[in-house]
């Protein structure tokens, strides 16, 4: 249940703390005293959405913290250590803060959390219903997500295995539009795609061809240069074997330096050491001059293969220049291409397999919607008389509600039924829409009725109804505070109401009053006793807290809501 909530710089509520009971608490006040701006926190309280016009001026931003006592061994419990948070004692702490500029915060058991996490827990703690609720329930696919919210479990298997099939269905349904409608464009692509590869396969590139090529043709390109370079280098190295006169070369003169070392090297280790690095060198210099002779003889001017080579480069050029900035992303171009080409000429097969498969689903499809439409239709019935009968408990005992469950003409995400509420509110009267048959007053009772009927189905530890008694006076608005109270039996019930035959039925009430600067603080709500109830009942009844006649009235609603409630007055 909820405990207390403490209000801050929301709407004409400076600072303000409601404490609440369990069963049916009742909120009164004068209009415009800011009884709705309870509604309103409650709402904010339970992730609804912020409004920063609701941010009192001046005050910079709205705050909102709630107590609720849950049970440390429930799911609510589980749902918060979930998040992060913690209980205190078996109370979880909500706070919402908005500001005037909109920005909203949100916390969970002293943890910082999304709003959307609010919202979540709220299907486990509280059910907030408003004038607003009434006219989005008579929204179409609200009265078909209603109805099914009645069904529940029942709903749950058949919901799931249709929405399988629907979203496979429309899947299947659109590649098949696109292979049959898309068909000359993807024979133009199929085309490019066939162009390409056979120029790519008539050239038959490899792998690093082209850097190969780059280099044979650099090679064959300075063939003279190159060969010149190495013969020049291998006399300087080892001297020129045909000529008549030897002339001096690197090998000989190392040679010449070894020998003059190697006649006193026994006279000293560091001359020695001398001595074997010049070995080396000329060992290692013979090496590079044999090389180079042998490079040498090996460079050869091949007119005819630099200009295959050229050739060759500007084939692959041309393939660069079309299908990749190098060689590598060609042949990469050439396997996807290949790849969708291989999907492009599977059309035809394609296309009848999805065929099939399209035709499968539609049967699958039409099973699904079908066992669908069977549940509902089943408790639509059980919705209709249970409502029914909670409206003769509304004094409304000759009207009757039908909940039509009719093909939609087209398959949808939810099926393909349109769910209608209809009343008939007497008898020989044709049952009608909601928004047509039923007046402003009875559509109150209609909605409470409703709601009454989801408490046994879907339960929920808290009702917050803000003026769900509009436009009704009377005997009704009794049959509606004794069914308040009733309902309050097995729930925490929070109204607002400026009616005092429902005000009469609760078990604890509070009264919000203004201050003189129009303002609502601590102390003004204020939890009535029996001489403040009769005192604001008769205000509510006559427009004067003092009138005797309203008091007599007061008192007289007082003891008939006790003994409805089986309490002494």
């Amino acid at each position: 249940m909820v405990d207390e909530v403490r209000i801050q710089g929301l709407g004409v509520i400076d600072d303000a703390v409601l404490d609440l009971s369990p069963g049916f608490n009742v909120v009164t006040g004068e209009t415009g005293a800011g009884k709705t701006m309870v509604v309103t926190s409650l709402g904010l309280l339970f992730g609804g959405r912020a409004d920063p016009q609701r941010v009192r001026p001046g005050a910079g931003r709205a705050a909102i913290e709630g107590r609720i006592v849950v049970d440390p061994a429930g799911r609510v419990a589980d749902r918060v250590a979930e998040a992060g948070g913690e209980l205190d004692d078996g109370v979880l702490i909500i706070s919402r803060s908005v500001s005037a500029e909109g920005r909203s915060r949100a916390h969970l058991g002293g943890r910082s959390v999304p709003v959307s996490t609010l919202i979540t827990m709220a299907d486990d703690l509280v059910a907030v219903h408003g004038q607003s609720d009434q006219q989005r329930l008579l929204q179409a696919g609200r009265q078909r997500a209603a109805l099914d919210r009645y069904a529940g479990a029942e709903l749950t298997g058949p919901l799931r295995a249709y929405t399988a099939a629907y979203q496979r269905h429309r899947k299947v349904g659109a590649l098949l539009e696109e292979l049959t409608t898309r068909a000359r464009e993807r024979a133009n692509e199929a085309e490019v795609l066939r162009f390409g590869l056979e120029e790519i396969e008539k050239v038959d590139p490899k792998p690093g061809e082209d850097a190969e090529l780059a280099a044979e043709e650099e090679r064959l390109a300075h063939a003279d240069a190159l060969r010149g370079a190495a013969t020049a280098a291998h006399e300087a190295l080892l001297g020129d074997p045909d000529a008549v006169i030897e002339a001096a070369n690197v090998v000989g003169l190392l040679g010449q330096a070894r020998h003059a070392l190697e006649a006193v090297r026994d006279h000293d280790p560091a001359l020695a050491g001398l001595a074997d690095r010049l070995a080396e060198a000329g060992y290692l210099v013979a090496d590079v001059g044999t090389e180079l002779a042998a490079y040498g003889e090996s460079v050869d001017a091949d007119p005819a293969r630099l200009a295959a080579v050229q050739e060759r480069r500007a084939e692959l050029t041309a393939l660069t220049r079309k299908y990749g900035q190098n060689l590598d992303e060609v042949l990469e171009w050439a396997r996807r291409s290949a790849a969708r080409l291989a999907e492009l000429e599977g059309d035809d097969q394609r296309i009848e397999e999805l065929r099939a498969e399209h035709a499968e689903l539609s049967e699958r499809l039409a099973a699904a919607a079908a066992e669908l439409t069977a549940v509902r239709t089943r408790a639509a019935e059980r919705f209709s008389r249970a409502v029914t009968e909670e409206l003769a408990a509304l004094a409304m005992p000759h009207a009757r509600v039908e909940v039509a469950v009719s093909p939609a003409g087209e398959y949808g995400p939810y099926g393909a039924d349109e769910v209608e509420v209809r009343l008939a509110p007497h008898p020989g009267a044709p049952a009608l829409p909601l928004h047509k048959g039923a007046s402003g007053g009875e559509l109150s009772r209609v909605m409470l009725a409703i709601e009454v009927v989801f408490a046994g189905a879907d339960p929920v530890p808290t009702f917050v109804f803000d003026e769900v008694d509009a436009g009704v006076g009377g005997k009704a608005a009794v049959e509606i505070g004794r069914r308040l109270a009733r309902l309050a039996r097995s729930a925490q019930v929070i109204v607002v109401t400026h009616l005092p035959q429902v005000a009469a039925f609760a078990d604890q009430h509070l009264l919000v009053e203004k201050a003189d600067d129009g303002s609502v603080t601590r102390s003004g709500v204020t939890v009535l006793d029996r001489e403040g109830r009769v005192r604001e009942l008769s205000r509510m009844l006559a427009g004067l807290e003092d009138s005797e006649l309203g008091r007599a009235h007061a008192e007289e609603l007082l003891q008939m809501a006790a003994r409805e409630r089986g309490i002494a007055s």
